[in-house]
């Protein structure tokens, strides 16, 4: 054997080393791979999938507690104190005039506390403010919960489009790596040429699991969001989707104003604050405590008392001003709550809203037919590169362009529809920024 057939065998050799070693490191993964790629797993609809999230979410029973918690406190404000009964009971003895007698002495009475006026007004006030904020709280749990399912979903699908197409170019390079090693290359060019398509699938094949574990964390996600196990396994059916245009920057900052879930809880809670305020003014007056009374005494002679008793504390070392101070600190950090958010509100409004038509205008420069043709060029490149018509550098570029344009297209349409999402949640404005329609049977993504 000369020399240079000897150098041939161990590059073989070491490339088949390599090969086996990585092979091996990705292999375990493809038996997590065979969960979310069971053909018999169930397909649903994006929509479908997203009100399925809405109906089984677990953690939708916290914010329906925090509800009926509301509706408790405001119960509760609504209602007055209990009446206190009293009652005495003792022995009495009288003496004068050099006689004595004793005899038993008892007394009872009933009070009912009444509140210094406006008081009770004021704690339901608070009570269905609570009621409100609770109620903000649920429905905008709900929509960023329709939104993060709905990108979820879509990112499962495109992580399962690009682990497709990225197992589609390498298993090309595989077929063709295997066929080359099997020829005794004559030359320097050959062999390159054969290392080049050894590396290449390599990378590819990284790629493919990268795009695989994706799809799998997406589906584990979704699996939590459900409340399902996280093994059930779950293909999302094919997703077109087609996008509206953005409304006038104006629109979306006035209806910003009266939609948005964040702006609507900051003025509850610094109107509520208001209202604490005015209670904590008014719990430095007394209440009062008014109910009657009867008592009998039996000592020598029967002696009985019926009146009307009244109570309440005098204010001469708490006026409440501690708590007043305390109630006026916290109205006026809502006051700068209410500002910040106000302009944090639209900041994030004009930035996701440049976002979006970003994205919009950067998907519109695409042909539709654009990723059908990368994709028939990668097939023909396939198959006059072994036919010897095609250079290695058109042959695998042409192979990296049409996974990388499978990428951008489903990335692209995935941040067009997280800013799209944001906005609509942001603004509460129904412009239905993306809309999932049925697509017809292509190759396409």
């Amino acid at each position: 054997m000369s020399r240079n057939n000897f150098q041939v065998l161990s590059q073989r050799c070491l490339v088949a080393v390599v090969v086996t070693g990585i092979s091996g490191a990705i292999h375990p993964s493809h038996a997590a791979e065979s969960r979310p790629a069971n053909t018999n797993a169930p397909s649903i609809a994006l929509d479908a999938l997203v009100a399925d999230v809405l109906e089984h979410n677990p953690e939708l029973n916290f914010y329906r507690a925090e509800i009926a918690a509301a509706k408790g406190e405001r119960r509760t404000a609504a209602t007055w104190a209990n009446p206190e009964v009293s009652t005495t009971v003792g022995q009495k003895q009288v003496r004068g005039g050099g006689l004595s007698d004793e005899g038993v002495a008892w007394s009872v009475s009933v009070q009912q506390t009444f509140e210094w006026p406006g008081r009770i007004p004021l704690r339901k006030a608070i009570a269905n403010h609570q009621m409100q904020l609770a109620e903000l709280g649920f429905a905008q749990f709900k929509a960023a919960l329709a939104a993060r399912t709905r990108t979820l979903a879509y990112g499962l699908f495109a992580a399962q489009e690009k682990a497709a197409a990225a197992k589609e170019v390498a298993n090309r390079f595989q077929q063709l790596r295997e066929v080359l090693v099997q020829r005794d290359p004559a030359g320097l060019t050959p062999q390159l040429e054969t290392r080049i398509i050894e590396a290449t699938e390599l990378t590819l094949q990284r790629k493919a699991t990268e795009a695989q574990l994706a799809s799998q964390a997406a589906l584990l996600e979704l699996n939590q969001l459900r409340g399902q196990a996280w093994t059930n396994a779950t293909k999302v059916e094919p997703v077109k989707l087609t996008f509206a245009a953005v409304p006038k920057q104006e629109a979306l900052l006035m209806a910003a104003q009266t939609n948005n879930f964040e702006l609507r809880m900051r003025r509850a809670e610094l109107e509520q604050q208001g209202f604490k305020v005015s209670l904590a003014r008014k719990d430095g007056y007394p209440s009062l405590s008014v109910g009657p009374y009867y008592s009998q005494e039996h000592a020598g002679d029967r002696e009985q008392q019926i009146g009307v008793g009244i109570s309440l504390p005098l204010p001469l070392w708490n006026r409440n001003k501690g708590n007043i101070a305390t109630a006026e600190a916290r109205q006026a950090q809502a006051e700068t709550v209410l500002y910040v958010a106000q302009r944090d509100l639209d900041r994030r409004i004009v930035q996701t809203a440049l976002a979006y038509q970003t994205k919009l205008a950067e998907m519109e420069k695409w042909r539709p037919e654009s990723v059908d043709e990368f994709r028939k060029a990668a097939e023909l490149a396939d198959r006059h590169y072994r036919l010897g018509a095609v250079p290695i550098a058109t042959y695998v570029e042409l192979q990296k362009q049409y996974l990388e344009a499978v990428e951008a297209l489903l990335d692209t349409r995935r941040e067009a529809l997280e800013a799209g999402q944001e906005l609509q949640r942001l603004t509460g404005l129904e412009f239905k920024p993306a809309q999932t329609v049925t697509p017809e049977k292509s190759p396409n993504p």
